[in-house]
């Protein structure tokens, strides 16, 4: 009986050392995004590898990047309080281009691939964290 207890405490969740890790990354990444998403716009360059809808492969990548990096840092929040924090600061981050007035604006598809990026992200991480345990 001791031995089993004793065992069970010892063992911990792989999952609490990841979400001690990106416990301290998601705010960097947090801060560094949003400065990124709401720093003045400047004149597009053309480079070699851009094309066509560039910016939503972008959004679709930070944002899904964020949503992993959330859930990592904290695996056991609701899928609805994590779904509406994640697209209340898309929603903000958008409104505030727009008000802010330095050269970006709100775009709706941007909003589209925002979410696109915030389920990927939490799906790559459900699915990392299912083959984990």
């Amino acid at each position: 009986m001791f031995q089993n207890y004793y065992l069970q405490s010892n063992t911990k969740n792989p999952l609490d050392k990841i979400s001690k890790i990106f416990k301290k990354i998601l705010p960097i990444y947090w801060a560094f995004l949003t400065y990124m998403l709401l720093r003045p716009g400047v004149e597009n360059v053309e480079f070699p590898f851009m094309f066509s809808g560039i910016d939503k492969v972008l959004h679709i990548s930070i944002f899904a990047w964020l949503a992993f990096c959330f859930v990592a840092a904290y695996p056991k929040v609701k899928f609805l309080t994590f779904i509406y924090i994640m697209l209340i600061y898309s929603l903000i981050t958008e409104l505030l281009q727009d008000i802010m007035g330095l050269g970006r604006s709100l775009e709706t598809l941007d909003l589209v691939a925002d979410t696109v990026g915030i389920l990927i992200g939490y799906l790559i991480f459900k699915r990392l964290a299912r083959t984990q345990m």
